[in-house]
């Protein structure tokens, strides 16, 4: 028989094989370096087969023998994450004073954890399925510790942190019903794909990547040209970036490092199983909240957990129509949601306007938009008649069933009397503070937040009960007040650190987050209201998260 190209092939191999081995890169080690020429040993072969004819192939490749190709299983999510490290390994002074910081307060990095169960498997299957370092996913540890409802003084929102522009930009909406920027499931995808544009704009370096995503991607452009123009290197840590930016992605490696070996700093990361927490579920239409988690037999503030983006008691009359419920109550609610008829599903108020009557008028009563009165009656103009019917959305259940913290579900368990001390409710108003709290009862700030099943850093919001166990002889009065608060849902008051900008005035600074300028004159008493605020000043807010998208 006879193959003359097969053989002329054939004589190539030692050729190839001699190329293949004495050719080297810099720094490479025989050893190690990709060989390159394989590539042409293999396409050598293959044409040999091709050229055999198809009984002796079939025998030659009988006696190969076929390994089968197995996925590979993780003991829990934890253990997938680490397999999925693919962050250069950095060895920095920053590192380890983060690392040292993180070791110092253990119990921080457990909260932090235990907020991550339910957002953390999808995140993580998120950057495999894109190719993006696993480390990434830890990302919103440092951005908000995993607080859905954290809200920064630049007015950056959600786990991610995005700023109004930017969250537009990667199309998350934001309007009275619903801020995409808090919504996990578009925030993450808008996430990921901005971490991933960064990286390849930047040469395809993540920590370059990461710095950008925390100070701007011409920040990190700036500080590249600025050390090429004096010959220095332009890796993360060459750059002069800012100092928030310098502590940023050395945070996010000591993390990194903790998690993937948290027996070297004394710690012990609670299990969590590697399998969906949550699944997104199509409604097709608005739906009122409570009548949805009645449905998925859960609880309304579960149900507000998974959908943080939500600002009212319902969806969305324009999208996004869908939730996101745990994986095993998927099932329970589109049986029950199928057959729920689409005007069952809101609850509608019906109004007959009366003499004088203005849309803001009725808007002010049923504590909700002029927009949304408009939209609802698919009105153009301004103008009512007398006698006109209106049809108005309304929460189907009390205000005060909406948006509960899992704070106050533990509260009850955590009530127990105190020996020695006289339990009293204090009421939340606007502008209180864990420290002024305790000040005013004359306890121990950590003392309260522990009563109450939180962290002295956790959010307090407007019309919470906190229990608060006196040692004085008398019961304190608690405070209470006359909640103006819509029939949506209950305000999440967080403190913001403001610092004054060039141009800003009060009232700029009042408007910009939704609050009064008394108020301000109120939370910041060293300021006068006739005095210019200075650049660099800062001030204390007090601002409703869920009215900054509006």
């Amino acid at each position: 028989m006879k193959y003359p190209m097969a053989l002329r092939l054939l004589g190539t191999l030692p050729l190839l094989w001699t190329v293949a081995c004495t050719t080297t890169q810099p720094n490479v080690t025989p050893e190690a370096q990709p060989l390159a020429s394989d590539a042409a040993v293999n396409e050598a072969i293959a044409q040999i087969q091709l050229d055999v004819p198809q009984q002796e192939a079939v025998e030659s490749t009988a006696i190969v023998p076929q390994t089968e190709v197995v996925a590979p299983t993780h003991v829990d999510l934890w253990a997938r994450l680490r397999s999925g490290y693919a962050l250069p390994k950095e060895s920095h002074k920053r590192i380890n004073q983060e690392t040292d910081w993180y070791g110092r307060h253990p119990n921080y990095l457990d909260r932090v954890a235990e907020r991550a169960r339910p957002y953390l498997y999808y995140i993580v299957d998120e950057a495999e399925r894109r190719g993006i370092p696993a480390e990434i996913a830890l990302l919103p540890m440092v951005e908000s510790a995993f607080k859905p409802f954290a809200y920064s003084h630049g007015r950056a929102a959600g786990i991610w942190q995005f700023i109004p522009g930017t969250g537009r930009m990667y199309g998350l909406k934001q309007n009275w019903w619903y801020d995409g920027r808090r919504d996990v499931y578009a925030s993450t995808d808008a996430a990921l794909r901005y971490l991933q544009r960064l990286h390849k704009n930047l040469g395809g370096d993540w920590l370059l990547a990461l710095a950008a995503y925390n100070s701007g991607e011409g920040t990190v452009r700036k500080a590249i040209r600025r050390n090429k123009k004096k010959g220095k290197p332009t890796d993360f840590w060459s750059l002069h970036l800012p100092a928030e930016t310098r502590g940023y992605v050395p945070r996010l490696l000591a993390i990194a490092r903790i998690i993937k070996n948290p027996a070297a700093y004394d710690l012990e990361l609670k299990s969590i199983p590697d399998t969906p927490y949550f699944s997104k579920v199509d409604i097709d239409g608005q739906v009122d909240l409570a009548l949805a988690a009645e449905m998925a037999g859960i609880e309304l503030d579960e149900l507000y957990t998974l959908n943080p983006g939500y600002n009212r008691w319902a969806t969305a009359p324009k999208g996004p129509h869908y939730l996101l419920l745990p994986t095993d109550k998927v099932d329970a609610f589109t049986n029950k949601i199928a057959k729920l008829p689409k005007d069952q599903r809101m609850r509608w108020a019906h109004h007959k306007v009366k003499s004088g009557e203005t849309l803001s008028h009725i808007a002010d009563k049923y504590r909700i938009s002029v927009a949304l009165l408009k939209s609802s009656n698919k009105l153009r103009k301004d103008f009512l008649r007398k006698g006109q019917n209106l049809v108005i959305p309304v929460a189907s259940k009390s205000p005060r069933t909406y948006r509960l913290s899992e704070a106050q579900r533990k509260q009850r368990t955590l009530n127990a009397p105190k020996s020695g001390r006289n339990k009293i409710t204090h009421t939340v108003v606007a502008g209180d503070t864990f420290w002024d709290i305790a000040r005013k009862y004359k306890v121990g700030v950590r003392q309260l937040a522990k009563w109450n099943a939180m962290a002295p850093r956790d959010t307090l919001r407007r019309g919470q009960k906190l229990v608060v166990w006196s040692k004085a002889a008398h019961v304190i009065a608690a405070r209470h007040v006359s909640l103006a608060t819509p029939p949506s849902s209950k305000p999440i008051i967080q403190r913001v650190n403001y610092v004054v900008r060039r141009g800003d005035s009060l009232a700029r600074i009042a408007a910009r987050f939704r609050v009064r300028v008394a108020d301000l004159l109120r939370w910041n008493t060293r300021i006068r209201k006739s005095k210019y605020l200075q650049p660099g000043q800062r001030l204390k807010l007090l601002v409703d998260v869920t009215k900054q998208s509006s």
